[in-house]
């Protein structure tokens, strides 16, 4: 879920970002300097352990796969 946040900055730092990142990235840009600093590390330590599960991540891509194949079979 998203939540919309309205920020000042200076026009110079904004106009930096739409030179340097692009316009409609901006957000996403600040999202990833942000996360670090903001979630809990229990959680991040729980999200790295689950990567490092080979077989689950297996698992997981051969899931994410059948489900496309599923979809690609349907009529548009």
């Amino acid at each position: 879920m998203q939540k919309k946040l309205t920020i000042t900055i200076d026009a110079e730092v904004y106009e930096g970002l739409r030179k340097t990142i692009g316009p409609g990235r901006i957000s996403h840009f600040i999202e990833d300097l942000v996360r670090p600093h903001v979630l809990d590390k229990e959680l991040e330590a729980a999200y790295s352990q689950m990567a490092r599960d080979e077989g689950r991540e297996a698992e997981a891509l051969e899931w994410a796969e059948a489900t496309l194949q599923d979809v690609s079979d349907e009529p548009r």
